[in-house]
């Protein structure tokens, strides 16, 4: 019985501890990023998009995010990428917390806002919800999400290259409201643009990621203190916005209790923010009305200091965001009524175009009538000094025409100093891969500063375990300014293969979303060559070197497929094969008009060259030495090849030509009349006929024939041919009849044609020889489908003893020549 006992205690405080820990991992939170940079776009690239992506994804990765990214991306693969991550999203949890940045060209338009993959071709307004993907898609997907905290920002607000209408689209972006739980931040306040940077980073994306290694901060604070350090860096002429519904508690990292002591209080910090206005100096009072981004807060500031050199831009922010607001409003009533209000007060505004297609919509005037029910605004209209300022599509805040003054320094009570090793960062190294965002050199967070306890680990996340370290990979540093020491912490290693910068950069990538890891698996096949694929204005992946050229040698072309190969045809102008340029008839190289027309009347199938001359090496054949003259080449051109190299018809090896080179071509082993003088004739594939016996290792087969001229040839009693391939002999059974040829079978064994088919494939070369029949009459066809298999040259055990030279035989049947004996 009390064995029973123990055994119910022991079974009931398993369970006890079980139920706890499953309720603490259920308490871990997991947080989920999501990040784009777009740079490559066709009207003009843009300077920091992709690198400001990458350093917001590394950063996230520092705090704990399980990120996923990519840069240049077109607008399937934006879409296909969203909805994989939605989907990893939904199964986070509810206590997940979501973080999306979108870097790269934004849009409004009839009060919602866009953002353009790459692949964006904008021709006229109606063309936005066509080509972009609308924010409010996200938004409502991620509210529709039982997700703890939703963070978006859209580095976006940018001046637009799109063609001039008469038409114009309003400049920036829209205002929004956030849903429950979200937060919404712009670079630039709704209305207006920010400058672009020149690099390596844009101010909005290196000052966010500032605040957020700030260890402690809330979220509110780490946006508010973005907004005054991009004030301060662009002298003015950007001026980021946010806006939030979320009340769950949350920071990006942690402060140490043994941390050092702010410069300026928490209670001093809230103090400053519910004092008037007024109470402040002129230059304070500018900076905590920044702070607050509020129009109350702007209105309070010029209300207190009308003529202080501020004033004139603060009334420059007030215009832009009472003119936000008016359209706002206007757009959630969508009603004529409404959008006759705002063209009332703002005839020419930003959204007036905006307001007079929505007017379309309805059929109805697109101007106001005397008589209609005017909208009641909850902000009173603008006043007379204010309409230059929004009177045109877009604002800048660094337009000369305003001539404002640069504003006052921070103070201290309002934003600390920025980091000594965060004010100048160094360009990040070119992404190493399709897709891949670029890799910035991490700087370590102070030793005081760590993820909240309570997230649930990134899996394989090299800058997660080592945010306070210089982690080097391969004598390369991810990591720099070594707080506590180096290397890597998480036990990770790399493949051998990956070696320098390429291992470091993979190492501490930002992982690519499925539906882009599988593309970029896609195209990577394509580009065997393993270089990152060049920018093109069809939303091709760009970042990197262009493909390999099709005129490479073969064995440099591992991958790629040659012209002609699979059944292709040749490019042709003006009816004429052309590689590279050259046209046939116009190849020097040939020996004569009568050779370039007769090489004009053949073609390849699945050949390299297209010139009329077989090039291997670098050596072009038809000026080899080894030729006799022009008679026999064009006796060569007669002949044509199927998967070689050259449309002359001579067999090449290595450079070597196996009709015209040194050997005996002899038949051996022959059941025929041995005493028979057999002459070259080409095979194909570039490599001898059954006649010759022919070496793959830089050995030269066949003879030079008598005066330079080849003749028709005759197998007596069907003689046994013998050849070599890869160093090892083999015999191909003669049939007696001449040495005409023919298309080969799929299958077959015998004749004295040997086909030799070759394929490329992973730079491993391997040889097929195939012996084929060919019992109709003489004539050559190429293979419509020439599938190639590839050649793997072994070194020969024994050297091949010299072969006896042919008897020469006096030549016959042209003029002045005795007649030829049947």
């Amino acid at each position: 019985m009390r064995m029973l006992q123990k055994f119910l205690s022991l079974f009931v405080l398993l369970l006890v501890v079980a139920a706890s820990a499953t309720g603490a991992l259920a308490q871990q939170q997991k947080r989920l990023a999501f990040v784009i940079g777009n740079a490559a776009y066709p009207s003009g690239a843009l300077v920091t998009p992709a690198n400001d992506a990458g350093l917001i994804a590394q950063t996230l990765q520092a705090a704990g995010f399980d990120v996923v990214g990519a840069r240049d991306v077109d607008q399937e693969s934006l879409r296909g990428a969203l909805r994989d991550f939605l989907g990893k999203v939904s199964a986070a949890g509810p206590d997940a917390v979501v973080f999306v940045y979108l870097a790269g060209q934004g849009v409004q338009f009839e009060g919602e806002n866009y953002f353009l993959p790459v692949d964006a071709q904008i021709t006229n307004p109606a063309d936005v919800p066509l080509q972009a993907m609308r924010l409010s898609d996200l938004t409502k997907s991620l509210a529709g999400l039982p997700t703890k905290v939703n963070i978006v920002v859209l580095d976006a607000a940018r001046p637009n290259a799109f063609p001039q209408t008469n038409q114009p689209l309003a400049g920036g972006l829209a205002l929004v409201d956030p849903d429950p739980n979200m937060l919404i931040a712009f670079n630039a306040a709704p209305g207006t643009v920010a400058p672009e940077g020149k690099g390596p980073y844009g101010a909005y994306a290196q000052a966010l990621a500032e605040m957020m290694r700030d260890g402690g901060l809330s979220l509110d604070d780490v946006f508010d203190r973005t907004r005054l350090r991009v004030n301060e860096v662009t002298q003015g002429a950007e001026v980021p916005w946010n806006t939030s519904k979320i009340s769950a508690p949350f920071v990006f990292f942690d402060r140490a209790p043994d941390a050092p002591a702010p410069k300026v209080s928490e209670a001093e910090s809230q103090a400053n923010r519910t004092r008037e206005i007024r109470d402040f100096d002129a230059h304070d009072a500018y900076v905590a009305a920044l702070d607050r981004d509020t129009l109350r807060g702007y209105e309070d500031f010029v209300g207190a200091y009308p003529h202080d050199p501020m004033a004139k831009r603060v009334r420059a922010i007030i215009a832009a965001r009472r003119e936000a607001i008016t359209w706002r409003e206007t757009w959630l009533r969508d009603t004529p009524e409404a959008y006759w209000s705002y063209l009332r007060r703002y005839p020419h505004g930003p959204h007036a175009w905006d307001a007079r297609r929505r007017l379309e919509h309805f059929d109805a005037a697109l101007e106001p009538p005397e008589d209609f029910t005017v909208y009641a605004y909850d902000v009173p209209p603008p006043p007379e000094e204010e309409i230059v300022y929004v009177d045109r599509p877009v604002l800048y805040f660094d337009d000369p025409d305003f001539d404002f003054d640069p504003p006052p320094p921070v103070t201290v009570i309002f934003l600390p100093p920025r980091p000594r090793d965060f004010i100048e960062l160094p360009p990040p190294p070119p992404p190493v891969g399709i897709f891949l965002l670029p890799t910035p050199v991490f700087v370590p967070v102070p030793a005081w500063v760590n993820p909240p306890h309570d997230i649930f680990p990134p899996p394989d996340n090299v800058i997660f375990n080592n945010i306070h370290n210089t982690t080097i990979i391969n004598n390369t540093t991810i990591n720099e300014n070594n707080n506590q020491g180096g290397g890597l912490t998480t036990g990770q290693k790399l493949t051998a293969g990956a070696v320098g910068l390429g291992a470091a950069a993979l190492a501490a990538k930002v992982a690519l979303p499925a539906f882009l890891h599988k593309k970029e698996t896609v195209l990577s096949k394509q580009n065997a060559g393993g270089l990152p694929l060049k920018p093109r204005q069809d939303g091709q992946q760009p970042g990197g070197a262009t493909p390999l050229s099709k005129t490479l040698p073969a064995d440099k072309l591992t991958g790629h497929a040659l012209p002609g190969a699979d059944g292709k045809t040749l490019p042709l102008v003006n009816g004429k094969p052309v590689l590279n340029g050259q046209n046939l008839p116009n190849n020097p190289n040939l020996p004569n008009n009568k050779s370039r027309k007769l090489l004009n009347k053949q073609g390849t199938a699945g050949g390299n060259a297209v010139t009329g001359s077989p090039v291997v090496n670098g050596q072009n054949l038809p000026n080899n030495p080894n030729l006799p003259n022009n008679k026999s080449r064009k006796l060569l051109n007669k002949q044509g090849t199927a998967g070689g190299n050259a449309v002359t018809g001579n067999p090449v090896v290595n450079g070597q030509n196996g009709a015209n080179g040194q050997g005996n071509g002899q038949g051996q082993n022959g059941t025929g009349k041995t005493g028979k003088k057999l002459r070259k004739i080409p095979g194909a594939n570039g490599a001898p006929a059954a006649n010759n016996a022919s070496v793959l290792n830089g050995q030269n087969s066949g003879q030079n024939p008598p005066n330079g001229k080849f003749k028709k040839l005759h197998n007596q009693g069907g003689g046994q041919t013998n050849g070599q391939a890869n160093g090892q002999r083999s015999g191909a059974q003669g049939n007696g009849n001449g040495p005409k040829f023919h298309k080969p079978p799929a299958n077959g064994n015998g004749g004295d044609n040997v086909q030799q088919k070759f394929k490329v494939n992973n730079g491993n070369q391997q040889l097929k020889v195939l012996g084929q029949p060919k019992p109709q009459r003489q004539e050559f066809h190429a293979q419509p489908k020439q599938q190639i298999q590839q050649v793997h040259r072994q070194p020969q055990a024994q050297p091949r003893p010299p072969q006896p030279p042919a008897v020469k035989k006096p030549s016959c049947g042209h003029p002045n020549e005795p007649a030829c004996k049947k």
